[in-house]
């Protein structure tokens, strides 16, 4: 178990360092820091997304028995992508402080009580701003990691390589974010990415859940309805937990989308339509 884990702390962290020293040094780019450091953290996540999905399809198409069948692949992917949920939480708080940096501190003591007071401030902010995100990924760590691996005993290696597929929409995610803070949002690749990315967040993170109680009831020789009563009441309140924070990023992807496709020159939507 240690290996993966090792290398993934290696792995993910120094990719973000070669990246953001590249943009930076690069005598065709010489990105600033603030800008090195957004489009590294992006890119890192697409990075795992695309590994976690690959593994995740090998896994789930090579196991033909969804409860039994065994692919070294799903252990050793869970553990190697622990360190990246670590990372990304001190990554996504290096692309708020350069969002939201404090310039013009002095060096009396003033300027430090200052520097101190504002640095706490960004932190009260980044926590605020992304707590769900925060919270989703120390879940996974400190919930799903035990449980994919201690708990399943080997079982169910169809259910985690589908849930790892998931992660097929993370990269038009990223993409998108990058356009909206260069003020790309009424390009032709920003419409293409949002669509792409609305298809493939429905499909793998909301529909994903539908998909793994049909399968289980096909398995099972169960109408669909009929599986949430024949499994555990621990199976389906984690299932409701996890499907909880992906309806609601739906949600906010689709109010994106509906402001992005709008015609220009349309009124603005009611106030009854814009609230959360």
């Amino acid at each position: 178990m240690l290996t993966p884990m090792v290398a993934g702390g290696v792995v993910f962290p120094g990719l973000f360092l070669l990246s953001k020293n590249t943009l930076q040094r690069l005598p065709q780019l010489r990105w600033e820091e603030a800008d090195a450091v957004i489009v590294s953290a992006r890119l890192v996540s697409s990075v795992q997304a695309i590994m976690a999905s690959t593994a995740g399809y090998i896994v789930s198409t090579s196991c033909k028995h969804i409860i039994d069948d065994q692919h070294w692949l799903s252990s050793a992917y869970t553990q190697f992508a622990v360190p990246y949920f670590i990372y990304d939480i001190y990554a996504m708080f290096l692309c708020h402080w350069h969002k939201h940096q404090v310039k013009g501190h002095g060096g009396d003591d003033d300027g430090r009580r200052r520097a101190q007071g504002s640095t706490w401030a960004v932190v009260r902010g980044y926590l605020h701003k992304e707590f769900l995100m925060v919270l989703h990924h120390a879940v996974m760590v400190l919930v799903c990691f035990p449980v994919s691996v201690v708990w399943r005993q080997g079982k169910g290696d169809f259910f985690l390589g589908c849930m790892l597929m998931a992660e097929v929409s993370t990269p038009f995610v990223c993409l998108g974010k990058i356009l909206i803070q260069y003020k790309q949002q009424h390009t032709l690749l920003h419409k293409v990415n949002g669509a792409l990315m609305l298809l493939s967040f429905l499909c793998c993170r909301v529909l994903l859940f539908p998909y793994l109680y049909w399968a289980y009831g096909r398995h099972a020789g169960l109408p669909l309805l009929a599986v949430p009563l024949a499994i555990p009441a621990h199976v389906n309140l984690g299932a409701a937990l996890l499907l909880a924070p992906q309806l609601y990023w739906f949600f906010l992807i689709c109010r994106g989308a509906c402001r992005l496709f709008r015609p220009r020159g349309s009124p603005p939507p009611s106030p009854c339509q814009t609230q959360d």
